[in-house]
């Protein structure tokens, strides 16, 4: 099968690297905006060149952003061509209309490398999700806020400087609001939701808290009571309703999340019979983001169904039977209430406008 590659930056160039010189799948066009040295492929500045060639067969998009990746990879569906993308963004702002149209061009979707970085999370979801009916998904889904946060509890340094560590090593970007806010961890849920529970949620139902109020005092006082901080994104089905949210979570220093180190990732599905199985691995990077991109590429190789779930139901986000656990500081002092997640997220917010550098974070 011949690749046309949207796109040559990290993800982009370690997939080259994975596929030269393999047979099953070769790399023919290179979309780019500048010359690339050392690659064999052809590089073209125009898109026609790889949707217009009939020897291409699927389209890789590791671009990144909405535009013009959305418009790539339409035209791309609608010329006969399989799709694989690591695209979140994409994938969670047009998931039932990408879906409906390969469905309707009669060519597969694939974005495993969309959530979790190396783990093949979106292929074990969807299989279980074929076997039994699933009631929840969850779990540590940036690396980026992981890294932060291990760095915070680990080496006692404060959020600015661990956040500036994170971006001279390229885990942060120069504005780091998509992973530091929770932004980046709730398009990954809302993808995984809709996989699991064959819904579509709107991103910005969610309720997202980010970790920027996370002071070196609150994981003094956590590591104290034997507790880590982590972000953590949640959704679950309870008699027809769908909660979803992201905020940070208090875990017990015993814990398999309290203990993720770096950039890793940790996703859990829940199943009626199958009960909790988790996934660990890299959450970021060239090589295992490359993996999957790959994994995907020879998955529509061997004769893949279109897509991983077929049901897509609008679904309002509904947090109000969702209980929990909560911890909320104000002003400096700490108080704890058990309440449901919409009633949280509504009291955090009076708590703001009493203090604006309060603070809230689950207890699980």
């Amino acid at each position: 099968m011949r690749v046309g590659l949207l796109g040559f930056g990290t993800v982009g160039s370690h997939f080259y690297e994975l596929v030269r010189g393999r047979q099953d799948v070769q790399v023919k066009t290179v979309l780019s905006r500048r010359p690339r040295t050392g690659v064999d492929a052809r590089v073209t500045a125009n898109v026609q060149d790889i949707l217009q060639d009939p020897e291409i067969g699927i389209v890789v998009e590791v671009m990144g952003g909405l535009h013009p990746a959305y418009e790539y990879v339409c035209a791309a569906m609608r010329a006969g061509k399989h799709v694989v993308t690591a695209n979140k963004l994409l994938m969670c702002d047009k998931y039932g209309e990408l879906v409906s149209l390969a469905a309707s061009c009669g060519v597969c979707l694939r974005c495993t490398a969309a959530v979790g970085g190396g783990i093949p999370w979106l292929t074990s979801l969807a299989g279980a999700a074929q076997v039994d009916t699933l009631t929840a998904v969850e779990g540590i889904l940036n690396g980026t806020t992981n890294y932060i946060l291990s760095a915070m509890t680990r080496r006692g340094i404060g959020f600015s400087e661990a956040l500036q560590e994170a971006q001279a090593l390229g885990y942060a970007e120069a504005d780091p609001a998509a992973d530091v806010d929770g932004l980046d961890a709730r398009r990954k849920l809302s993808l995984s939701a809709d996989m699991a529970f064959g819904v579509i949620l709107r991103e910005e139902e969610v309720p997202c808290l980010g970790i920027g109020h996370i002071t070196q005092g609150d994981i003094a006082a956590a590591r104290d009571r034997g507790q880590v901080y982590k972000l953590v994104a949640s959704a679950a089905r309870r008699e027809g309703r769908v909660s979803a949210y992201v905020c940070p979570a208090l875990f017990a220093a015993s814990t398999p999340e309290a203990n993720l180190e770096g950039t890793g990732n940790l996703i859990t599905l829940y199943g009626e019979r199958l009960g909790r199985q988790s996934f660990l691995g890299a959450g970021a990077g060239g090589w295992p983001t490359g993996a999957n991109v790959l994994r995907d590429c020879l998955a529509v190789n061997g004769g893949c169904e279109s897509f991983y779930a077929s049901a897509m139901v609008p679904q309002a986000v509904d947090n109000t039977a969702a209980e929990g656990k909560w911890l909320f500081r104000v002003n400096g002092a700490y108080t704890t209430k058990r309440e449901s997640v919409a009633e949280a997220f509504s009291d955090y917010a009076r708590c703001l406008k009493e203090d604006p550098c309060a603070f809230m974070a689950q207890m699980r």
